[in-house]
């Protein structure tokens, strides 16, 4: 009795096709990112100027420095593949797109920064993991609908410039 030939279909192994070479037009999702600071264009005050950098100042001291790690590890993992101790997180609802680096500091207090991924900023060679606020909150309580639309409002202006604004 013969074999069947199914079996030596399924035993045979197709050469693999060659893969045509990728060209790169501009950064990848997979690169490391760059950390960089949203800077408005039409502001006096270095608080309005730079809000994020602003925030992030403002904090206490050993909220600044786990964030600035935090966002160092982020932004060498990629930002899409870290998972890494509930510092990072991605928004949902009206804030999808957006990300939130959260640390809890003294007292039960909250400090949030608010952060956009820009793969589409002209005159950079790496993707940009853009810093554009900051707020801070009393444990338990929630930032109103306010915040987050002025959060929003800031990554307007941000990508409403291309090449982008930052510090």
């Amino acid at each position: 009795m013969s074999p069947d030939r199914r079996d030596r279909r399924k035993r045979k192994n197709p050469q693999p096709r060659p893969q045509p070479p990728v060209v790169r037009t501009g950064p990848s999702r997979d690169d490391p990112h760059a950390v960089v600071y949203f800077k408005r264009h039409h502001s006096d005050d270095a608080a309005e100027a730079e809000p994020g950098r602003a925030a992030l100042n403002s904090y206490p001291t050993k909220v600044r420095a786990t964030m600035r790690a935090a966002l160092a590890a982020v932004a060498s993992a990629p930002p899409k593949r870290f998972a890494g101790g509930g510092y990072w997180e991605a928004m949902r609802g009206d804030m999808t797109g957006w990300f939130e680096l959260r640390v809890d500091g003294p007292g039960r207090h909250h400090y949030r920064l608010f952060c956009l991924l820009d793969y589409d900023a002209k005159g950079v060679d790496r993707p940009l993991l853009v810093v554009i606020d900051g707020r801070d909150k009393p444990f338990r309580t929630t930032l109103s609908n306010a915040d987050y639309a002025s959060v929003r409002r800031l990554g307007d202006e941000y990508r409403s410039r291309n090449p982008r604004s930052l510090s």
